[in-house]
């Protein structure tokens, strides 16, 4: 049963060192399909997304924590197919993340440029000084503690001179049971189903993020069982 605080002790099977690599491999090719259901990058790119690319010439956007970059590669698309200039950047601390999202790049036949991943961090970026229109993650802070989470809402601050969303799940019994049900196909077939429930039970309730917002940022809630961190820099000050 699904613990009414968050359970901040389990750990995603994907995120072990020594996990199976071939399971690892299987939950990044799974990824699309699971995503394409329930995380609603679809409707961001048209609520959010798409009205601040009207507004630049050329528009480069980071996705952190960028798994096996399926979400990076459908922005690209979505903005190239809407006649939008865009350089999309994918990072992850992880290599094996990263090393999965290079070798499906060029799979994708999106044009030179459109797409590119790195194995950093938002913080170190923010250091470094970089710049984008829209940063962006997609199932990343249910795997950040507090401080972190508050950390990558400083990182963003920095880095961005558009817009801020982290889309995440929402924890509920109701998305836990259900997530389950519609999982079981994938069950033994890589590690989706298994981190997919542990993420559940690790993730934020509205309330809670209230709780860690900095000045300036909102959280918005979405169905199914979503949250939506927000931050815009047009309103900064």
């Amino acid at each position: 049963m699904l613990r009414l605080e968050r359970d901040t002790a389990a750990i995603e099977e994907m995120d072990r060192p020594d996990c199976d690599p071939v399971l690892l491999r299987r939950t990044y090719a799974q990824f699309p399909l699971v995503n394409r259901v329930v995380a609603g990058w679809r409707s961001n790119y048209l609520e959010c997304i798409r009205p601040l690319l009207v507004h630049r010439a050329r528009a480069i956007i980071l996705d952190v924590g960028c798994g096996g970059g399926d979400i990076a590669a459908n922005l690209a698309r979505w903005a190239l197919a809407d006649g939008f200039e865009v350089a999309v950047h994918g990072i992850d601390p992880d290599p094996r993340a990263i090393g999965y999202a290079r070798q499906a790049l060029h799979r994708s036949k999106l044009p030179a440029g459109a797409l590119e991943f790195r194995e950093t961090t938002s913080t170190r970026l923010a250091a470094a000084g970089e710049q984008y229109d829209l940063v962006l993650s997609n199932h990343l802070l249910h795997h950040l503690s507090p401080d972190e989470l508050q950390q990558l809402q400083e990182d963003t601050e920095q880095l961005c001179t558009g817009l801020g969303v982290h889309s995440d799940i929402r924890r509920s019994p109701m998305a836990l049971g259900l997530f389950g049900l519609a999982t079981l196909p994938l069950a033994g077939s890589s590690l989706i189903r298994r981190d997919g429930l542990t993420s559940i039970g690790r993730s934020y309730v509205p309330e809670e993020l209230e709780q860690l917002l900095r000045t300036g940022w909102e959280v918005r809630t979405q169905r199914p069982y979503r949250n939506l961190l927000c931050w815009d820099a047009g309103r900064r000050g």
